[in-house]
């Protein structure tokens, strides 16, 4: 029972009963409420925290064991990670090297995709967010590279596939036979600068002259399709350009005459023409060019057939020399 307090009145002489307005039992009332109820939260957040119930204990295991797992399977993308691209090393370095294809752009291997954030999702997991975003941006590009790689792969065995035409087609041989090449001749004007015998100044000269008497037979140094034929009274003169597929072409310039026409298929060791004096020529000789991908490289790579490795290693020599061309 609650105790009633009195206050003694001066001015009657009395003691009266103290009574308390509405409002102030109101207050205290809504206090002790408020108390109760601050109180109640902070002991159930340390219960839940300290003391969690069976249900919640087993999805916080679920919880670490989930991201140990996700944690494993990081591991395990670094290593197939690994091995995709040390067989796309190897596919640049072997398969594409062998049939002389250009490796994979690095740009494009290691690229991603543009655009808006694809995890954005993920970004609402407070404790696996980060985790998983970070393992699925690398599972997608694993799914790129294999893409990639399986197209890269594609390639290279059509190639192999088409191996017996691609050693057929690219220029393998001289295109004057070794018998009627002139080996000891120190006229012999490879790839490079050279002093040109007509303007006499430094030029870059783009293929290798075969000096040998007119009407001496050229062959075509693979099988190809021939595109071009023209008849100049400078420059390489009456020349033969031989299309021979996978990125390679020859030319044959200073020809005195020519024994094929445009659109015909030969084959490697045919004979298209002969040996001249035309154009921009100051004696007879072919001037023998190879064009990979639309730029000329060094014909000597190409001249093997016929010789030992010293008489090979000899025109390399000489080829390599910088003397006067005859062009």
């Amino acid at each position: 029972m609650r105790k009633e307090k009195f206050v003694y009145n001066t001015q009657t002489l009395r003691y009266e009963k103290v009574v308390e307005p509405l409002r102030i039992k109101i207050f205290r009332v809504l206090g002790f409420m408020c108390a109760v109820l601050v109180s109640a939260v902070i002991i159930i957040s340390v219960t839940l925290r300290y003391f969690p119930s069976p249900r919640e204990q087993a999805l916080m295991n679920e919880l670490n064991n989930t991201k140990n797992q996700i944690n494993e399977f990081q591991h395990d993308l670094g290593i197939i990670s690994k091995e995709l691209n040390y067989l796309q090393d190897r596919d640049a370095h072997v398969h594409r090297m062998i049939f002389g294809m250009d490796p994979i752009d690095t740009n494009v291997w290691d690229g991603g995709i543009g655009g808006h954030n694809q995890y954005s999702d993920y970004q609402h997991f407070r404790n696996t967010g980060e985790l998983m975003t970070e393992t699925q941006s690398r599972i997608d590009k694993l799914k790129r590279q294999l893409v990639i790689q399986s197209k890269s792969l594609d390639e290279v065995e059509e190639l192999a596939l088409n191996r017996e035409e691609m050693l057929a087609s690219i220029p393998a041989i001289k295109p004057i036979r070794s018998d009627k090449l002139q080996r000891n001749i120190r006229s012999l004007s490879g790839f490079g600068m050279r002093m040109h015998p007509i303007f006499k100044r430094r030029r870059m000269h783009t293929g290798i002259d075969f000096t040998c008497p007119k009407g001496t037979p050229i062959h075509a140094s693979g099988q190809g399709k021939v595109v071009n034929i023209r008849h100049l009274k400078n420059g390489y003169g009456t020349h033969v350009i031989i299309d021979h597929g996978f990125g390679y072409k020859s030319l044959y310039a200073h020809m005195s005459k020519v024994d094929v026409k445009i659109g015909d298929q030969v084959t490697r060791g045919q004979v298209i023409g002969a040996v001249g004096n035309t154009g921009t020529s100051t004696a007879p000789h072919l001037h023998y060019e190879v064009i990979y991908k639309s730029e000329k490289v060094n014909p000597i790579h190409y001249c093997m057939d016929g010789l030992t490795d010293e008489e090979y290693q000899e025109l390399v020599n000489m080829a390599s020399i910088s003397n006067q061309s005859l062009d």
